[in-house]
């Protein structure tokens, strides 16, 4: 693998973000269906992406070789699908977070599940990874569907961090935390 590729599976390549992601990213954003659990469907704006989303997801290549953001490519076309992340979950650092925004037209698809799962296996198995969690809107039931394909476990509800998204109540703004630990994922391998 190249270095600028992270992993690959059957139908995804994981490679690093570039600068020249930023239109395609930006026309993920934008989509208010790929949106709807993230800002309450309110798209990003090009300057959004340039000036925040795409200068902090390319922050992780200095600061870690294993964890960050990464494109995925579908093989069979080379387009781009969307991303993932595998990042120190902000609070806390020894769980591993597990994220995906794939683009509407991919969805449905099992591209979420399969790169969740490869990067849950490569952690575990070459980044000494302990935990994987991840996290969504308790509405999200495609979010938390991928989450239980890939191996993860209910853990807790919560309040979402902030304030309701416009038009939406604090209720339906609640979060869900999922995870597995190394030792579960190496139970249900057996």
């Amino acid at each position: 693998m190249g270095d600028d590729i992270h992993l690959e599976t059957d139908r995804i390549v994981l490679r690093r973000l570039t600068a020249d992601d930023a239109e395609q990213l930006w026309a993920l954003d934008s989509d208010p269906a790929v949106m709807q659990y993230l800002t309450g469907g309110i798209p990003h704006t090009r300057a959004f992406i340039l000036e925040k989303s795409l200068p902090h997801y390319l922050s992780f290549y200095d600061r870690f070789s294993n964890f960050g953001f990464w494109a995925a490519i579908e093989r069979a076309t080379g387009e781009f699908m969307g991303w993932f992340h595998f990042k120190p979950y902000r609070q806390n650092p020894d769980e591993i977070e597990l994220g995906y925004r794939l683009m509407k037209r991919f969805w449905g698809y099992g591209y979420a599940t399969e790169g969740s799962r490869a990067l849950i296996e490569k952690g575990f198995c070459q980044h000494n990874v302990q935990k994987v969690v991840a996290t969504t809107m308790r509405a999200n039931q495609r979010s938390r569907h991928v989450m239980e394909k890939a191996g993860l476990r209910f853990e807790k509800e919560f309040a979402f961090p902030g304030e309701p998204f416009p038009g939406w109540t604090a209720q339906q703004c609640l979060e869900v935390k999922y995870g597995l630990t190394r030792a579960q994922w190496l139970e249900s391998a057996r």
